[in-house]
C-alpha cells in the first residue's frame, strides 16, 4: 500500500521538497563552504529535474515505448527505487560524507548530475528527439555538474570513486531495463 502510494505521488513530493530545500538556502550552509553548497544544491536541482522528467510518468512511458518498442523495461517500482534510494539516497550520503569527512567524498552528487545530463543529451542525439528531462539536463545539469566537479576539491581517488558511482548507477539502470525488456519479449514470443 505504501509503495503504490509512493509510486503515484513521489514526483509531487520531489517538487515540494526541491522548492523547500531551495527556500532553506538563505539560512546558509555551515561555514559558508562553496563545496558543501554545491553538494547541497545537487538535491533540489535533481528533484526539480525529476519533475520535468517524470511528471505524468513521462520518462518511463518514453523509455518503454520509444527505446524498448512497447515492452515494459521499467516499472513504476523501478522508477521509484532508482530515484528515491538511488538519487536522493546518494545525494544525501554525499552531503553527509562531505560534511563529516571531506568535501571530496561528496563528489558523487556532482558526477551523478553530470552523467545524467550527458546521458539525456546522448539519448536525444541518438534518437534525434526530445526525451523527458532533456531541457533541464542540457540547460542545468551539464553546466552545474561541470562547475561542481571543477570546484569541489577532491583527490584523484575521490573523483574516480564518485565517477564510478555515477556511471555504475546509470549502467545498472540500463542493464536492468535491457534484461526486463528481453524477458518481456521472450514472454510475448512464447505467447504469440
Amino acid at each position: 500500500m505504501v509503495r503504490s502510494y509512493l509510486e503515484a505521488h513521489w514526483v509531487a513530493a520531489a517538487l515540494c521538497m526541491g522548492i523547500a530545500l531551495l527556500l532553506l538556502l538563505p539560512l546558509g550552509v555551515p561555514g559558508g563552504d562553496r563545496a558543501l553548497l554545491l553538494i547541497y544544491l545537487a538535491s533540489p536541482i535533481y528533484m526539480l529535474h525529476q519533475v520535468e522528467e517524470h511528471l505524468g510518468d513521462r520518462f518511463r512511458r518514453y523509455v518503454n515505448g520509444v527505446v524498448f518498442g512497447g515492452v515494459e523495461a521499467l516499472t513504476p517500482g523501478d522508477v521509484l527505487l532508482i530515484n528515491l534510494p538511488g538519487v536522493w539516497g546518494i545525494n544525501l550520503a554525499a552531503l553527509y560524507a562531505a560534511y563529516f569527512i571531506d568535501p571530496g567524498w561528496g563528489l558523487a552528487a556532482a558526477y551523478l548530475i553530470l552523467v545524467n545530463g550527458i546521458t539525456h543529451v546522448a539519448m536525444a542525439a541518438h534518437l534525434r528527439a526530445y526525451n523527458p528531462g532533456l531541457a533541464s539536463a542540457a540547460l542545468v545539469f551539464i553546466p552545474f555538474g561541470l562547475y561542481a566537479v571543477l570546484h569541489i576539491p577532491g583527490t584523484g581517488l575521490q573523483h574516480v570513486f564518485a565517477l564510478v558511482i555515477a556511471i555504475g548507477l546509470h549502467a545498472a539502470i540500463a542493464l536492468h531495463a535491457r534484461h526486463r525488456a528481453r524477458a518481456g519479449r521472450a514472454v510475448v514470443g512464447v505467447a504469440g
